[in-house]
């Protein structure tokens, strides 16, 4: 019989590195049942009995954010074997909060103290006995990001698993609180309320907070309602902030005990950093030089080289003549031939001939989330969207996004904010995510010459369509209001591990490589074939031209609508629709109705081919409408749930199209004036399109009857 697990922590204590570190390659990803919360678990690497739950980063076990929710129900009704508590260990006393309540469980605790080689650097002491004394659970030292004393940890937690000796918690309340939760646990033994002895502490606490959620976990709630009253009275508070006092009073005495602080006045590195990083004025120049340097990086060069032997040599001068001279050596017939070679292998490989430049990037993200640096972002961009009536927590959605539109949509879930939270999810997929890369590294490469300006530009062209967006919808009565207020952590900065890196660039990446394996494979199939074959003296049959097959009569019958944008050639319009689907089939289609099978940077046939239908001002302006336009399938499938109502749901793709129509048809024709081509029926549209945008961003708000507060951030020095 195994033994499971939960491994329980405050958000950047270090607890995702200590599971990576701890299970290896054998963990399961996936989603909490009902809700959208990340959900892992795995195996110990040296004891494959052992199942280890990553619960979600949480600060406690009080219901304020769904995250707290879902690891407090998998604690009471999955009860696991054992909790390993990993605490911050240049932070203390924010971490040993949700220490107190573990402990009131009635499970056996182990805490595992981290960044203990950061502590000691410092010259900080913690004196981990007598913080076992103090807490009632055996404490063990590690560093999570070295691997050093996380072995005894995790031996130390499946020893206390098997033992099955709850840990009971070493503090006590002052006797009035103490007087009151003993009534309260009497009580509940004496009514029936189904609860077990060892959880009887840890739900009497809860009832005399009045939390209205462990309500419903209890079959027969006993009247309590006086002896809280009591106790209130007599503490002259309310009983949720007399727990908190009191466990804040217990952790203080704690810290005094077992840690011993190095006097000193020197700023840390990180307020050094943070110093120039977040400065009011250097903040956003450093921001757009970064982002800056991973596109360019990604894009450009090293990613740029590896994308252009994929797409050249890989998939230009290795598969397809050996593919073509082993169905040649069968007597494959010739459609099949023409549907493997001109169909799949061409449009498959033509995306995954950007697979290269996506991990490139997916390192680099990685790299910045890991470090620290993305949370700087996030408080950066909240003193912008502040500004603009937006809340700073949209801005994580956004970051999310950057790898998956699907995901950093569900993040929404994460603002309480009814209005903030459907305009995020109206928002969020502006952001260029990884599937709309290969569009932007094609555009680049084919009409730009690979001009280092127009993959960073993409990122910002997205950043200005929210911030837009935002000031314009905050200001119609269905958005108005103040924003939600947003409090953030900055954790100290950090080098983190190769192997962390690595697996966040390959859980981004793989589910684009099975995507292509998948959708993208059926979508260039259904365009191989619809543009190959055609009606030729009244029966169905192949054309030697695409421009006789069905997806050309089904192109142009709408191709006239993007017309005004520059690319109204029907190719470019089915390219465009079929983005819909997964927006990397935008470089699917072209692989096949250009016909070539390698789609690089300086790829000879591109230049030949794409760059001869559209000038480089209609490329870009087909760039910001797939940037900006309503996102993939799987995209859509996650607004409309989020938004959980058909009306909003279809008044958000609706103003992610329009939108994205408006911004491109403005690009076009603004561009054809100033290159001299002179003024026509577009431009003043497009000139009366642009007066609209400025009054409906200018206009005054109106004002709200809401209340505002004030946002503020949390340093986790180190």
């Amino acid at each position: 019989m195994g033994v499971k697990i939960a491994l329980a922590g405050n958000p950047n204590s270090g607890k995702t590195t200590l599971f990576n570190a701890l299970t290896g390659s054998n963990q399961f990803v996936g989603n909490w049942p009902g809700v959208t919360v990340e959900k892992k678990e795995g195996r110990i690497k040296d004891n494959k009995d052992v199942v280890l739950m990553d619960l979600p980063g949480i600060y406690s076990l009080s219901p304020y954010t769904l995250e707290e929710v879902v690891a407090r129900n998998y604690l009471i009704h999955e009860r696991p074997d054992a909790i390993l508590n990993i605490v911050d260990g240049t932070n203390l006393e924010r971490n040993l909060y949700l220490t107190t309540q573990l402990m009131e469980l009635g499970i056996p605790v182990v805490m595992a103290v981290n960044m203990m080689d950061i502590v000691r650097k410092s010259g900080d002491r913690i004196d981990t006995r007598k913080l076992s004394e103090k807490l009632g659970c055996e404490v063990v030292s590690i560093s999570a990001l070295k691997g050093d004393g996380i072995k005894e940890a995790a031996e130390k937690t499946v020893k206390a698993a098997w033992k099955k000796e709850a840990s009971l918690p070493a503090h006590e309340f002052r006797p009035e609180i103490e007087n009151a939760l003993n009534e309260i646990e009497n009580l509940l033994e004496m009514s029936g309320a189904g609860i077990s002895e060892e959880q009887r502490r840890f739900y009497a606490v809860k009832l005399f907070e009045r939390d209205d959620k462990i309500k419903g976990n209890v079959e027969n709630i006993p009247d309590i309602e006086n002896i809280i009253a009591d106790a209130e009275k007599k503490m002259d508070d309310d009983s949720e902030s007399i727990i908190t006092n009191e466990r804040y009073q217990y952790i203080s005495a704690v810290i005094d005990s077992c840690l011993v602080k190095m006097k000193k006045e020197k700023l840390t590195v990180s307020d050094k950093i943070d110093r120039i990083v977040t400065n009011r004025w250097l903040a956003l120049p450093i921001f757009a030089a970064v982002m800056w340097l991973v596109y360019y990086v990604s894009v450009s060069t090293v990613g740029g080289f590896a994308t252009d032997w994929t797409n050249d040599v890989l998939f230009g001068e290795i598969i397809p003549p050996a593919i073509e001279g082993f169905l040649e050596s069968i007597g494959c017939a010739a459609w099949l031939q023409g549907l493997i070679l001109d169909g799949i292998v061409a449009g498959v490989g033509a995306v995954l001939g950007f697979v290269p430049q996506m991990l490139v990037l997916f390192i680099f993200l990685a790299f910045l989330e890991a470090c620290g640096y993305m949370a700087r972002i996030a408080f950066i961009m909240d003193r912008i969207f502040r500004k603009f009536g937006l809340s700073g927590k949209s801005f994580i959605p956004m970051l999310i996004g950057l790898g998956c539109g699907v995901p950093g949509v569900m993040a929404s879930r994460t603002i309480e904010n009814d209005r903030d939270r459907k305009m995020t999810i109206m928002t969020t997929t502006f952001i260029p995510c990884g599937a709309k890369l290969p569009i932007i590294a094609l555009i680049a490469g084919a009409l730009f010459d690979g001009a280092s300006w127009v993959a960073p530009s993409a990122y910002f062209v997205g950043i200005a369509a929210i911030i837009c967006s935002g000031i314009i919808l905050k200001k119609t009565k269905m958005f108005s209001g103040n924003p939600a207020p947003f409090v953030m952590e900055l954790p100290a900065y950090h080098l983190p591990t190769v192997g962390n890196i690595l697996r966040s660039m390959w859980e981004r990446g793989s589910s684009f490589i099975k995507k292509a394996g998948t959708v993208i494979l059926l979508s260039t199939i259904f365009i191989w074939f619809t543009s190959s074959f055609g009606i030729v003296n009244g029966r169905l049959s192949m054309v030697e031209d695409l421009s006789d097959g069905f997806l050309s009569g089904i192109g142009r019958a709408f191709a006239w609508i993007f017309a005004p944008l520059g690319w109204g050639d029907w190719r470019s319009a089915v390219a465009a629709v079929t983005g819909l689907v997964a927006k990397e089939n935008v470089v699917g289609t072209f692989g096949i109705l250009f016909g070539f099978g390698e789609v690089a940077e300086d790829g000879a046939e591109v230049w030949g081919t794409l760059a001869g239908s559209m000038t480089a001002l209609a490329a870009y302006s087909f760039l910001v409408f797939n940037l900006l336009c309503a996102p993939c399938f799987a995209a859509i499938g996650a607004i409309k749930r989020e938004m959980n109502n058909v009306k909003w749901f279809w008044f958000a793709i609706g103003y992610q199209c329009v939108f994205a129509y408006l911004v491109s048809l403005c690009i076009y024709q603004f561009g054809m004036v100033f290159s001299g081509a002179g003024i026509g029926i577009g431009t003043i549209i497009a000139l009366l399109v642009f007066i609209g945008f400025l009054y409906l961003l200018f206009r005054p708000y109106k004002e709200s009857g809401s209340f505002s507060m004030n946002i503020s951030s949390v340093r986790v020095k180190a």
